[in-house]
């Protein structure tokens, strides 16, 4: 069952997760991340960890341990929310956690 995947919009029009994937330097890590994002598109999550509620950490085996946090918005749409790897993990959780709040408070305005 295929999935809607989206990223996080910023109120400014950024989106966190394409600007830390273009910053990348690593160009076959990249890849893989975006291989892990199609193959959740696909409707295969593969090997992710609940890591702040809402808040889903999908691992990338590969360089320094890549972490994608997404969230799931409804029952077919993931939200991706921000990256990063094991050496920030904590503070991506973190704004993972803030991201995936901003996005519902303006989701409720929206209504």
């Amino acid at each position: 069952m295929n999935q809607a995947v989206q990223n996080y919009v910023l109120p400014n029009g950024n989106e966190p997760i394409v600007e830390w994937l273009e910053a990348l330097q690593d160009i076959k890590g990249r890849a893989k991340i975006r291989a892990r994002i199609n193959q959740i598109r696909a409707g295969n999550p593969g090997k992710f960890n609940t890591v702040a509620p809402g808040i889903m950490e999908m691992k990338i085996d590969f360089g320094p341990g890549y972490r994608v946090y997404y969230a799931r918005v409804g029952k077919k749409v993931i939200l991706l929310l921000c990256g990063g790897d094991k050496q920030t993990q904590r503070a991506d959780i973190k704004k993972a956690t803030e991201l995936l709040s901003d996005y519902k408070r303006r989701m409720q305005e929206h209504d």
